[in-house]
């Protein structure tokens, strides 16, 4: 694998890993904007970044469908409707770091900020597929499987599946994304076309898109099927083999919430205001509360969430909500905590060690900061 032709990227970024580079963005950046700039937006590669003519690419569609295709990305755009999608994208890794602190994970340490939220332009894929002779009464239970063009494990591209009922439904939203907030695909984000699957884990998003394959089984790629997978807490690496055909691929996102400002280890004096930021999302749900507490859980105040998309009262939510605390007199030394609930009643688990799984994968247990007295230091 060759890294000589990576785009360039900003100075400023935590870098987690350099090759592949996964990189995610200043926290106190990432929180003073509801859409993401896409030089600020996260970076998740699981190889190289592929270099790829927009004018010579094709993407192919097969697999068990009446009528294969095989399309140009001028033709993409000539022969099928161009729509918006606002959706947030996260890694299923955020917030890894918080459980290697209790014991090691394999991944990439990920702390609060592998999220970003972006406006995708591009095509439905059901639209596609629909022209492709697929109807969800006929292949209700396929899956689609994505390829892309980044070679990784096993000299295959980069990988995963999503079942065709979240591809077949109107408001499932599944894209074939060329623009990235009215611009280009980024090198670093999928150019010349990728996937965005609003409402599941980045993984599915599959970037540099090749090919689309309709089948009855999901994708045998190793990223699906020996990867992003949540077990419990006693499986290790010693005894993980006999529970990956057990466990089901990671698809949808859980109710998450975490602070971005302050950050952990900030020093506050004691006594200061002090205006609490961070995020909350759930898998295409509404957020019906986010809670704050600065006593480490024992009381707890409803944060105040942002104006950003308007929607219906449909669980179309894809975008994360933004929200805002004020303390009025900062008890320094503490223990800041968030927590948030969606319009389901799914909230986030209080005990962190009972989620704790050897990849590190789906953390959504209440965010927990801890801040120091300024004047004491």
């Amino acid at each position: 694998m060759s890294y000589d032709n990576e785009p360039e990227r900003r100075s400023d970024f935590t870098v987690n890993q350099k090759q592949p580079f996964n990189a995610e963005p200043p926290m106190n950046v990432l929180i003073q904007r509801f859409i993401t700039p896409n030089d600020y937006f996260y970076v998740r590669n699981h190889a190289p970044v592929p270099t790829i003519s927009g004018q010579s690419y094709r993407l192919t569609i097969g697999g068990d469908v009446p009528q294969p295709i095989n399309l140009s990305l001028k033709e993409l755009k000539s022969y099928f409707p161009k729509v918006q999608v606002m959706a947030t994208l996260m890694c299923a890794g955020n917030r890894r770091d918080e459980l290697g602190n209790i014991k090691t994970v394999r991944g990439v340490t990920w702390g609060p900020a592998a999220i970003s939220n972006a406006v995708w332009g591009g095509v439905p894929l059901r639209l596609v597929l629909q022209a492709a002779g697929v109807t969800e009464s006929n292949f209700w239970k396929h899956h689609v499987c994505f390829e892309g063009f980044d070679i990784c494990k096993n000299n295959t591209g980069y990988g995963s599946s999503i079942p065709i009922s979240k591809v077949m439904d109107p408001a499932g939203d599944v894209l074939l994304a060329y623009e990235m907030n009215g611009k280009e695909l980024p090198r670093d984000h999928g150019y010349p076309l990728r996937v965005v699957v609003p409402g599941y884990i980045g993984a599915r998003s599959v970037k540099w898109l090749k090919s689309i394959v309709i089948q009855k089984e999901e994708s045998p790629n190793y990223f699906q099927q020996r990867d992003y997978k949540l077990f419990l807490p006693q499986v290790d690496w010693d005894n993980v083999e006999q529970w990956w055909d057990k466990a089901p691929a990671i698809q949808e996102l859980s109710v998450q919430a975490a602070i971005l400002e302050p950050k952990n280890g900030a020093a506050i004096n004691s006594g200061s205001p002090y205006t609490i930021k961070g995020y909350a999302l759930s898998n295409g749900h509404r957020i019906a509360r986010v809670d704050i507490s600065v006593d480490n859980g024992i009381t707890w105040e409803p944060a105040t969430t942002l104006k950003g998309e308007t929607k219906d009262d449909g669980n179309r939510y894809w975008s994360w909500f933004l929200w805002t605390y004020n303390v009025q007199s900062m008890p320094s030394p503490c223990r800041i905590v968030c927590r948030a609930w969606d319009y389901s009643s799914n909230s986030m688990p209080g005990d962190i060690h009972s989620i704790w799984n050897l990849r590190g994968v789906m953390n959504n247990s209440w965010h927990r900061i801890d801040i120091v007295n300024k004047s004491k230091i």
